[in-house]
């Protein structure tokens, strides 16, 4: 018996050998079901969800919106040090996005977006990066690349925005694979050039970068380029209740934890009689047991970030008197969208570059516009708290001593107050970082924190780079910090 099985298997193998003499081993390997090129609506669809799938506790910390009273968070006490080239890994998938289409499709200008929002990104987070050598490995195997200084990435970017909208301009094409707008190419030219207002008004210390005048090319947009004109054009991803679709932080534990509200946000929401606030927090234990409804401000609190985390932790455990983010926010799979860019940072935006002179319109109306459209978008996306939102409530916000915009302002504290309404709806959301950086930018809000604690306005380079690209980190670290690679200095942009 066992013979006969050996000849059998004896058999079968000289058949293979003989089979193989005739038959490419590679097409062998080739599995039908998995094709090893895919198009470009595929690729559209998996680059989109990676941009605008973006939100993390993590900036919530530095904003002061979450404590932690279970540990320490670097954010909170502002210690953090090296950061990480992640964002290169999704920067890949753009390159084979611009790599598939063709010159001048609607895929290509999207290709520039996605590199610009990504690039944005990162030299925000660091300074000088690798942008014009940068993913480069595959076609032209350098995988050292040089690090361009932050003006030149900030001209490049601005450069690949404005190509993105004038081949949207003229583009007839259908795109396929859009999980954003559907295929609206006036949509994209929207955000593309909303974002162009974004980049520049970062810049608002500078005059130049490059080539490009900032206020000159900011009111050139502005008065012959499409921009958002309700929140309906809000570049966000809308999520569903299925899976891997769902919204990022639900079932998260980590909201069960150490997790509350910072004490300083939520007397930022409170100061303002802000009724976004019951849309964001809970009522703190101890308000709720004395029967105080939601709309009672008295009843929010949080933990102070500044204090020892025993002294929060006391607060919020045996004297119920922290508030946590509202429920929705873990518990509910579609929650609210996450924005990267919406219309009313755009309109505050607009508001801002009234004020500087960059441009002639009606600043009071951008900034009420722009509240009123936050309102909007809690209202739809709280349900239990929009009889707090409405329209009317809006209205009555906006007449309130901390809120009221008037011509008689001064330029500082017109700054301020565009500012705060820039920070209050980022709770979570997909701009991550930006509230820092314009905190950075323009002062407001200021954040609170222990004594002797500074800001930082950057992450060290990755640990990678220094195995990897040792020549070129080094250079770029002389270039712009004398050799110190600290989270403590300043980058161009800031300078």
């Amino acid at each position: 018996m066992i013979k006969r099985h050996i000849k059998y298997i004896a058999s079968v193998v000289a058949a293979a050998c003989v089979f193989s003499s005739c038959i490419n081993l590679e097409e062998l390997n080739i599995d039908p079901n998995n094709s090893t090129t895919t198009q470009p609506s595929l690729l559209l669809t998996s680059i989109a969800y990676a941009a605008f799938n973006q939100s993390s506790t993590s900036p919530a910390y530095a904003l002061k919106q979450l404590v932690q009273t279970d540990g320490e968070s670097s954010e909170q006490v502002y210690k953090w040090t090296r950061g990480d080239f992640d964002l290169y890994g999704n920067l890949r998938n753009v390159t084979k996005l611009d790599e598939m289409s063709e010159d001048g499709t609607a895929y290509q200008a999207l290709s520039h977006f996605f590199r610009a929002h990504y690039f944005y990104q990162l030299t925000m987070d660091f300074g000088n990066i690798p942008y014009s050598e940068a993913l480069k490995g595959e076609s032209e195997n350098l995988y050292q690349p040089k690090y361009d200084s932050q003006e030149k990435v900030f001209e490049g970017i601005l450069n690949e925005l404005a190509t993105a909208d004038n081949i949207l301009a003229t583009s007839t094409d259908k795109i396929e694979g859009d999980i954003i707008f559907n295929g609206d190419l006036q949509k994209w030219r929207k955000l593309v050039n909303a974002y162009r207002l974004r980049i520049l008004m970062t810049l608002s210390k500078k005059n130049k970068v490059g080539s490009i005048d900032i206020k000159s090319t900011f009111a050139n947009i502005v008065k012959n380029s499409p921009l958002m004109e309700s929140s309906e054009d809000n570049g966000q991803l809308v999520y569903k209740d299925q899976a891997d679709n769902r919204y990022p932080h639900f079932n998260s534990s980590s909201f069960g934890s150490g997790m509350y509200m910072d004490s300083t946000y939520i007397a930022a929401l409170a100061i303002r009689k802000d009724p976004r606030l019951f849309a964001i927090a809970t009522r703190t234990p101890a308000a709720e047991k004395a029967g105080k409804p939601v709309n009672d401000f008295t009843a929010y609190d949080g933990g102070d970030p500044a204090v020892p985390y025993s002294i929060v932790n006391d607060k919020a455990t045996k004297l119920g008197m922290c508030s946590k983010p509202l429920e929705r926010y873990y518990q509910t799979p579609t929650n609210e969208p996450t924005i990267i860019m919406g219309y009313t940072e755009q309109q505050l935006i607009l508001a801002e570059a009234v004020v500087r002179g960059w441009i002639n319109g009606d600043d009071k109306s951008y900034y009420e516009s722009a509240v009123k459209a936050s309102f909007e978008f809690y209202k739809e996306y709280s349900p239990s708290t929009s009889v707090y939102l409405s329209e009317e409530e809006a209205e009555k916000y906006l007449l309130g001593e901390e809120v009221a915009y008037d011509s008689s302002l001064t330029e500082e504290n017109k700054i301020e107050l565009i500012a705060m309404q820039k920070y209050l709806p980022t709770f979570l959301q997909g701009s991550l970082w930006l509230a820092y950086y314009d905190a950075l930018r323009t002062g407001y809000p200021e954040f609170r924190r222990a004594d002797g604690v500074d800001l930082l306005y950057r992450w060290m380079y990755p640990q990678d780079e220094y195995n990897n690209n040792p020549v070129n980190v080094t250079d770029a670290i002389n270039a712009q910090f004398d050799g110190d690679d600290s989270a403590a200095k300043k980058s161009w942009w800031l300078q």
